[in-house]
């Protein structure tokens, strides 16, 4: 049998997607995105970041693969803060079943946006190179972005 600190170290973290340790229901409402953000507006961390102008729904693979694209950029400096947790289930029913017979299981996780949310924070690296970043981060993303800088640090 092997010991524990081999078998923890032989986890794909890759595969691990931000998801809630716990949540109170299973399941949630489709619901409707309405009107624009009031929390998470303003940099609060970092020196640039990336703005939501639109308002989608986006999954915890989505903010995964932006939160990767910006790292290898930059190649491992300054430091890069995600503003947004995925806490909503979407659930889906299986291809080719019949209407009804109840709501299907979750599937996996997102995150509401609404426009004007900041979604990624960097410090640490020039602004060309932060702009880059947030370019290629926002290709992964289902929404149109800005970039925002912070006037006086």
């Amino acid at each position: 049998m092997l010991p524990m600190n081999l078998i923890i170290n032989q986890i794909n973290w890759d595969k691990i997607m931000l998801q809630p340790k716990k949540t109170k229901y299973r399941k949630a409402h489709k619901g409707r995105i309405k009107g624009v953000a009031s929390s998470a507006t303003t940099l609060n961390y970092g020196t640039f970041g990336l703005k939501a102008i639109e308002a989608d729904r986006i999954t915890a693979r989505q903010i995964e693969a932006a939160r990767v694209a910006m790292t290898r950029f930059m190649k491992r400096a300054g430091r890069v803060w995600v503003r947004i947790f995925p806490d909503v289930p979407v659930s889906k029913k299986p291809t080719e079943v019949r209407m009804g017979k109840g709501k299907g299981s979750p599937e996996f996780w997102a995150c509401r946006v609404k426009p004007g949310k900041i979604l990624f924070e960097v410090d640490g690296v020039s602004y060309a190179i932060a702009v880059e970043a947030f370019s290629r981060a926002s290709s992964k993303l289902p929404i149109k972005t800005k970039v925002v800088e912070q006037l006086v640090k």
